[in-house]
């Protein structure tokens, strides 16, 4: 009886099961192979084996040397059968194999053949081969074969030639560059593939000759490009030069510009796409030139195929990510594009609609959003939490419904970056709008019940003790923290130990409650939590008997760590290791953080110049600059050493004399060490000094320098200048230097010096002292505490325009660089799609004040940033001397 049919489950999981492939093994495909011996091919057999071998190779199963010459040796026998199937599988196992340079000669006198066949077939795939597995030498020889294959009136022969081309430019490009005239000729081919091949490839010989790619566009862009697919490349190519042209766009005289809105209207879609796609991507477009583009991806958002109208909404939301304006028009097309069945483009056409509505549109999307959560995957739901964050950020009065959209979605099934992104969201809503934090407060401890990842349970504890506390009513958050020390692993215990110490040093209301609760944690079965419990007791104290004060207690727990931890990290270890009796000194850790060593950036070919390299032990660069420094009697006076910078080449690689340079920054002076090395062995240089001129440095003036008195080959030497400045004035200026020494000729047999030398001077680099030299990179643990613990009466605000810039990356990274302070909280990154930022700073200016900054960024127009500083310091003058220079940088 005949068994009934039984349909396949469509059930993507389930595909494997039937793969021709599942379960084969290299060994019995190599017997297999052996069916390439036999006197009598069989062709359908031998396709098989041939498919088989690919698929392993494809998966990454790799051959031995042996088993892929056995192979290899055995295809070659297939050349002997007029199968044509079998023919293309051949060619393509030869290329697969990738065979050395003796094997290839076994296969190209019948390549060869084939590339003169009269089946263009046999040619098209023997020039492919051919140009995969030769080497130069061979190439020469058939280079003739190529050049006349490319004007073949065959396109698919040429085009074989073509991309062969393009191949063989990476590897011998001096061949294919002579072959310019037969690349043209085909570029004015009416075969589609051939011209995009060949308009492909001339574009690479010509990449280099900036004038010869103008060339080329100008002459194609006359009308004489007819495939789609080159006009794709060549609109790509015309965008290029556009970004590369000099000629002023403000006056509207952008070249090429109507050539591209020309495109528009191609009958092609591709190309009408690629056109407007370029004319968004175009540095400083106006409305004016934006318009006709928008237009048209507004006709594609409602096309039925689903690549365009994906391809348009991504375009579109890449433009209202800068221009949010333009793309308002769009807004009706893209609420349709909602319920569309492709999830990426619902995905794309929300968190545009959420980057271009206005306030009064926000409720409206929420309610369309909420239904549409639950049907697309977790790495599309954060692309839309992300949005709802810059959403909420720019219309703050609606934080209401924007939290409780995300206080639900909290609560619904995901994984853990996407719930890590909810977190981070509410996290930032609180942190920058004051009237959201009770409310996200609240959300973020009904979310810790039921959380399952402790790294976010972790972390949603720790927020809480620093923001729980200054609430008007701490108290009400107690029972949720307490609930994880009863409910929870041990990790999240110990956390929710050191949350519930930070509410009773900060509260005093909760004093008794949190040291009653306290008591109980000394019963756990977990060191970890015993000992956090018993250590915050003592530190708390009772309700009768405190151990310390409050406000030791309070700066001990909650005080701003002004040492970066991975120094206080690296000198423990050091500690450690010594075994010293003396008690750990936190002192001694550099408040740097990045330690700057001593040995300067290699040149090529040489030794590192001055100290030549890192201190061993726990002694930091500071402490072995200022204990070398202390050693010169010119320079004891100067005092206490505060920075010294990382070294700065003076001198270009491979030459002569290698010079770098050291700013040495003490209160009242500032001290060059110039490290010296001598790259040429038949001289001797004495007297080694270097003559500074200080013209263009008003504020400094020279006090002392110590010469280097030899200076032997390939041994470094240090000479130092010391100028004197106001006391504690972040002085900047420029300073010209010339090395200048006495040059002696040494005898290479004996290594002996002449007695004579010959006065010779060699000019260095400027050097300049700016503002960033007179502050240190100093952290903090916590901002916001650190903020509010220096308090107001120091603080000076004021905003600047930082004029056009490229991005807001751009603007952050200018400021950080010209303030030289450490970013905290990695608040220095930039989100992408950010029209608007936040970055704070710490560091330690000179003197030892501490400095605290916070800097508010925003785009005002095309490209117009706009910036809002604010300086807290322990000294006003310190404060108003930051801004000073913010307004001169």
């Amino acid at each position: 009886m005949s068994q009934p049919l039984i349909k396949k489950d469509d059930d993507r999981d389930e595909e494997a099961e039937y793969s021709p492939f599942t379960g084969i093994e290299k060994g019995a495909v190599l017997q297999e192979a052996r069916v390439f011996n036999d006197p009598q091919l069989d062709p359908r057999r031998c396709s098989q084996v041939i498919t088989k071998l690919l698929y392993l190779i494809n998966q990454g199963e790799t051959f031995t040397k042996v088993e892929a010459t056995e192979v290899f040796f055995a295809v070659t026998k297939l050349f002997q059968s007029k199968d044509t199937g079998l023919r293309r599988m051949v060619y393509l196992m030869i290329k697969e194999l990738s065979p050395s340079a003796d094997e290839v000669i076994i296969v190209t006198s019948s390549l060869m053949k084939d590339m003169n066949s009269k089946s263009d077939m046999y040619r098209a795939n023997a020039i492919r081969v051919l140009c995969r597995i030769t080497d130069g030498t061979l190439l020469t020889q058939i280079e003739r074969y190529l050049k006349q294959a490319i004007v073949d009136k065959n396109p698919v022969v040429a085009s074989a030639a073509l991309v062969s081309g393009v191949h063989l430019l990476q590897t011998n490009p001096e061949i294919v560059k002579r072959w310019s005239n037969e690349v043209q000729e085909a570029v004015q081919s009416r075969a589609a593939l051939l011209q995009f091949h060949a308009l492909a490839l001339l574009h690479q010989i010509r990449q280099n000759d900036r004038l010869a790619v103008s060339k080329l566009v100008t002459s194609l862009t006359r009308g004489t490009v007819r495939s789609p697919l080159a006009q794709c490349l060549l609109i790509r190519y015309t965008s290029q030069v556009m970004r590369e042209s000099s000629v002023n766009t403000q006056m509207g005289d952008r070249p090429f510009y109507d050539y591209l809105e020309g495109c528009l209207r191609h009958k092609a879609e591709m190309v009408i796409f690629e056109a407007a796609r370029a004319i968004t991507e175009l540095s400083g477009v106006s409305s004016r030139e934006l318009t006709p583009a928008i237009t048209v991806l507004q006709l594609f958002l409602s096309s039925s195929k689903p690549v365009l109208r994906f391809a348009a909404v991504r375009t579109l939301n890449k433009v209202a990510m800068t221009r949010p304006l333009a793309v308002t028009n769009c807004n009706i097309d893209m609420e349709s594009l909602m319920s569309d069945q492709n999830r990426s483009i619902a995905t794309l056409a929300i968190t545009t609609l959420l980057k271009t509505g206005n306030e009064s549109s926000v409720d409206r999307l929420m309610k369309q959003i909420t239904n549409f959560m639950s049907d697309i995957a977790d790495e599309f739901k954060i692309v839309v939490v992300e949005a709802i964050r810059s959403l909420c950020l720019k219309f703050p009065l609606k934080y209401r419904s924007l939290m409780n959209f995300l206080s639900n979605i909290l609560r619904e099934e995901g994984g853990f970056e996407y719930k890590k992104s909810i977190v981070d969201s509410i996290v930032i809503l609180i942190r920058d709008i004051p009237d959201a934090k009770e409310s996200g407060l609240f959300h973020l401890c009904e979310f810790i019940e039921d959380c399952e990842f402790t790294y976010l349970s972790t972390q949603i504890l720790h927020f809480l003790g620093n923001e729980g506390p200054k609430t008007p009513d701490p108290s009400k958050y107690i029972r949720y923290i307490y609930n994880r020390v009863i409910l929870e692993n041990a990790t999240v215990r110990a956390s929710a130990v050191s949350t519930l110490a930070k509410f009773g040093a900060l509260v005093d209301s909760l004093k008794p409650c949190i040291f009653v609760l306290l008591r109980r944690c000394l019963f756990d079965n977990d060191d970890e939590v015993r000992d956090r419990a018993t250590f915050y007791l003592n530190m708390i104290g009772s309700n009768d008997s405190v151990s310390e004060t409050d406000n030791d207690v309070k700066e001990f727990l909650f005080g701003s760590l002004d040492v970066p931890l991975v120094n206080l990290e690296t000198n423990l270890r050091s500690y450690a290791q010594e075994a010293s009796e003396e008690p750990f000194n936190i002192a001694s850790v550099p408040k740097e953080v990045k330690s700057q060593p001593l040995a300067e950036k290699k040149a090529p070919g040489k030794k590192p110049a001055g100290l030549g390299a890192p201190p061993s032990g726990p002694t930091s660069p500071v402490d072995a600059y200022e204990k070398m420094l202390s050693s010169i009697p010119e320079f004891t006076s100067f005092g206490k050493l505060f920075k010294s910078s990382a070294p700065t080449e003076l001198t270009e690689a491979e030459t002569e004399y290698a010079v770098n340079v050291v700013k040495h920054i003490y209160d009242g002076h500032v001290v060059f060490q110039f490290n010296c090395t001598n790259t040429i062995p038949e001289q001797l240089l004495e007297n080694v000094t270097v003559f500074v001129d200080a013209s263009e440095a008003e504020d400094f003036s020279e006090v002392a320098s110590n010469p280097l008195r030899s200076l032997p080959y390939d041994s470094p030497g240090q000479t130092f200048v010391a100028f004197e400045k106001p006391e504690g004035v972040a002085a900047a200026g420029k300073f010209s230097n010339m090395l200048k020494f006495i040059v002696k000729e040494v005898d290479q047999a004996t290594g002996e010096a002449d007695e004579e030398g010959v006065e010779d001077e060699y000019q260095l680099e400027d050097v300049e002292v700016v503002a960033a030299d007179y502050m240190l990179k100093v952290g903090v643990s916590n901002f916001k505490n650190a903020w509010e613990s220096m308090g107001p009466d120091c603080e000076k605000v004021d905003e600047y325009g930082l004029g056009v810039r490229e991005s807001l990356t751009e603007a952050v990274s200018a400021v950080i660089n010209i303030l030289g302070m450490q970013p905290c909280e990695g608040t220095e990154v930039v989100p992408s799609n950010s029209r608007s930022h936040t970055c704070l700073l710490s560091g330690l200016f000179i003197g030892n004040v501490k400095v605290l900054v916070r800097l508010s960024f925003g785009i005002d127009g095309p490209k117009q940033v706009a910036m809002k500083l604010a300086v807290r310091s322990e000294d006003e003058a310190v404060s108003d001397a930051i801004h000073d220079i913010v307004a001169n940088g």
